[in-house]
């Protein structure tokens, strides 16, 4: 299992023995590819600024928005450069986050995301897809953007945390032993995923875990197998994304949500993903939901800290091929850039309709 060559193209002689090619350490790309200081300070800031939302110093909506995932950098940062824009326009009511996903949970298999497979052709150049990663990422916060992304692979997490402000664990992993520990030693704020099945007690059992010390296997910025020793991550919450049996955003969801939280101890701190099940996988439909869930909130339950929207700059989702539509999600559908502006900048109005309501009423 340990045979070593030169590139990836190289076929194994057996099918016994995997064939490797090894990657630049986390340390090297970081050297290649630094954070400047400034960027550096900013990123600190926008963690900062979630975690005043989180605990509740901080009343404007958190919203994590952008593509299903990135295959096309060129889009990307189109995209990124329209939500630049619109948080500074919206900045007084809620904080955009730019959902940069670069890996992709597959059932069984597929495209695994721009980080594995940056030429979508099957080549798995990951190196290229490492870099090309971190490049986009730090352009996103040259634009003054915060970055979020789903963290998949433990080993590819170093590459990328200290770019990010925010960081999700999916339904598929948030059971992961190792996906706890991994979050556990994040200095960012965390959301777990509610598990497939539509329950929050995995994500309860996940955030307990994160919230504690692990010392466990991994690697070090070098890329040597280390001991890893982690602090514990104060800053997790729940994200609720429906499951088997449906959506799970409803006044009656979230309320049982939120006990489910407060009897494990555990702040009760929401987030709703408009996306997945709780859209019934019809991205058209994550208004609706965003808009429900905004009522909630607007109605008076605080621990609705922010939502989920998966959206590109044209609505839909196509098919890998040859002949790919500019701005199209090849993964799941995205909601389009315009139904996206409009959504957001009519919330931000009401929104900031209530604050003022309240500043008179105070």
């Amino acid at each position: 299992m340990n045979a070593t060559v030169s590139a990836l193209n190289v076929a194994p002689t057996t099918a016994s023995h995997a064939v490797t090619q090894r990657l630049p350490s986390a340390a090297q790309l970081k050297q290649q590819l630094p954070l400047s200081e400034p960027l550096h300070k900013l990123v600190q800031a926008q963690r900062q600024a979630i975690r005043n939302i989180l605990g509740g110093v901080d009343d404007r909506l958190l919203i994590v928005v952008g593509p299903c995932s990135i295959h096309d950098p060129q889009s990307a940062l189109e995209y990124a450069s329209h939500l630049a824009a619109l948080s500074r326009e919206v900045s007084e009511d809620m904080l955009l986050v730019m959902r940069a996903y670069i890996e992709k949970p597959r059932t069984t298999v597929g495209w695994k995301g721009l980080a594995y497979d940056p030429h979508l052709d099957g080549s798995d150049d990951m190196t290229h897809g490492l870099t090309l990663s971190r490049e986009l990422m730090i352009e996103m916060l040259r634009m003054g953007l915060a970055v979020a992304t789903e963290l998949l692979q433990p080993i590819a997490a170093g590459y990328f945390d200290d770019l990010l402000s925010w960081a999700a664990i999916g339904a598929r992993t948030t059971e992961s032993q190792i996906h706890r520990e991994m979050a556990s030693g994040l200095d960012l704020p965390v959301g777990f995923k509610n598990g497939t099945d539509g329950g929050v007690a995995i994500a309860c059992d996940a955030m307990r875990s994160a919230a504690h010390s692990h010392r466990h296997f991994g690697v070090d910025e070098q890329g040597h197998p280390a001991i890893v020793l982690t602090p514990g991550n104060p800053d997790t919450h729940l994200v609720l994304r429906g499951g088997h049996s449906g959506p799970n955003f409803s006044h009656t969801h979230v309320a049982n949500a939120r006990a489910g939280l407060e009897k494990n101890g555990i702040p009760a701190r929401l987030m709703v993903d408009c996306s997945h099940a709780n859209s019934g996988k019809d991205p058209l439909r994550q208004p609706d939901v965003f808009n429900d869930v905004l009522e909630q909130r607007l109605g008076g339950d605080r621990s609705l800290i922010g939502m989920m929207l998966e959206s590109h700059l044209f609505e839909g989702c196509q098919p890998l091929s040859g002949h790919l539509r500019y701005g199209v999600s090849v993964t799941d559908g995205c909601l389009g850039w315009d139904a996206t502006e409009t959504l957001l900048r009519a919330a931000a109005s009401e929104l900031r309709q209530q604050r003022t309501r309240s500043r008179v009423i105070g």
